[in-house]
């Protein structure tokens, strides 16, 4: 379990990226973007109380949506645009990625979208109970040896806070090619309060391919979809 700051705020340690390849002048330009559509009071600095957001100015009323992890911002994009009706929050913690969702927001305005780039804890922190209509979390890093299954997203640590901040019969899609990352889902996530509602080879009718997912096929990997509902 993580410790805490005597504020409140959690210490975590981050075992991911935050930083890639140097970001070509493009991208660069692209994060010129990110004070326009980010949502602020999530980040430890601006938020050490973890004080509850207050979420209706940014959702208007409309679900709330949330994809954890978003890439490069494919897929967040496709459904912003393709559901103007609700809001989606996209959480990043990677620069690159986060620069090159930009880009595409350049060419294909989502105003409903918005983004925090970091650690999608800090935002599950903060969220208010019940406010998630939907979340998805697609290819998640797989983190393949044995030694760091613990650092899954799929364990008690991030399923825990994710289900409180879901309201009752939200839906959660989550996609892998990773056949032991399924063992572990179809374990862990019922445990968290979800009931798992479909584990197929299809995708959903609304799906678009994401470059991990174009890598897996590649690869010759098996891409799965597994739809849970919180209860």
């Amino acid at each position: 379990m993580s410790d805490t700051h005597s504020s409140g705020a959690p210490w975590r340690n981050f075992y991911g990226r935050f930083h890639g390849k140097t970001l070509r002048t493009a991208q660069q330009d692209y994060l010129r973007d990110l004070p326009d559509v980010s949502i602020t009071g999530v980040s430890l600095e601006e938020n050490p109380d973890r004080t509850p957001l207050d979420i209706d100015p940014v959702t208007q009323g409309k679900p709330l949506w949330l994809e954890i992890g978003f890439g490069s911002g494919e897929h967040l994009v496709h459904q912003a645009t393709s559901n103007p009706d609700v809001t989606i929050i996209g959480a990043e913690p990677f620069i690159n990625g986060v620069a090159t969702c930009l880009g595409k927001l350049r060419a294909t305005p989502a105003p409903n979208l918005r983004l925090y780039m970091g650690d999608a804890r800090d935002l599950l922190d903060v969220l208010p109970d019940a406010s998630l209509a939907r979340a998805f979390l697609l290819y998640p890093d797989p983190w393949p040896k044995a030694r760091h299954h613990r650092r899954r997203f799929v364990t008690p640590e991030h399923l825990i806070p994710l289900h409180r901040v879901m309201a009752t019969g939200a839906e959660l899609r989550i996609a892998t090619d990773i056949p032991d990352y399924v063992r572990q889902t179809l374990e862990e996530v019922p445990k968290a309060g979800f009931t798992c509602t479909a584990a197929t080879g299809d995708a959903w009718p609304d799906w678009t391919r994401t470059r991990y997912e174009a890598k897996a096929i590649r690869e010759d990997r098996t891409p799965h979809y597994l739809t849970f509902h919180a209860a």
